[in-house]
């Protein structure tokens, strides 16, 4: 059996997870509630203050995504309680982000400045003119909203200027020599 599938998930006080139709899982705490559908091969059950996940077969797709599962669903049940965030700073001349509302906007260089809303339950939060940090409770959508504002300009090696992670490490290259 997988490792991380028979695991039982632990439902914090505070914390309803449902099973409906169709594998629907359905995860509401403090923070809000999330919803998932998952493979019809798996079984959801709740017990007591546990989640558990079993599967139907021993086949290879159903055993891959036996762990997967009970994975998202952690995800799920630590979202709704604690939230997750992602930090990125901003390293450059003239490169910074101010928020106005629901909106930031970012300069980096461009011609033009580029703006973020939160949707979705995403939210930003700039404590300076050089970190963003972006909050939400469910963790996919954190990482692909992180994601799409380092896209706007990546941290490039020669002189370390763009957006990054807060924990990433950007390898720095030597430039051209001098004669």
């Amino acid at each position: 059996m997988s490792r991380i599938g028979r695991m039982p998930v632990v439902i914090p006080a505070g914390v309803t997870v449902t099973v409906g139709e169709g594998n629907l899982l359905t995860v509401k705490g403090p923070k809000g509630e999330l919803q998932d559908s998952f493979a019809h091969c798996l079984g959801i059950k709740v017990e007591g203050n546990e989640v558990l996940v079993t599967r139907s077969s021993e086949e290879k797709e159903v055993k891959a995504l036996h762990g997967l599962t009970r994975a998202l669903i952690n995800n799920m049940v630590h979202g709704v309680t604690e939230g997750y965030s992602k930090k990125l700073e901003i390293n450059g001349v003239g490169y910074k982000v101010e928020k106005a509302g629901k909106k930031i906007t970012l300069s980096l260089g461009y011609s033009h400045p580029v703006y973020f809303e939160e949707a979705n339950g995403i939210t930003y939060e700039t404590p300076d003119a050089n970190t963003i940090i972006v909050h939400g409770i469910d963790r996919q959508a954190v990482g692909q909203a992180a994601a799409q504002i380092r896209e706007k300009r990546p941290p490039e090696p020669y002189l370390g200027k763009g957006i990054k992670y807060a924990d990433e490490h950007i390898r720095r290259k030597a430039g051209k020599t001098g004669k």
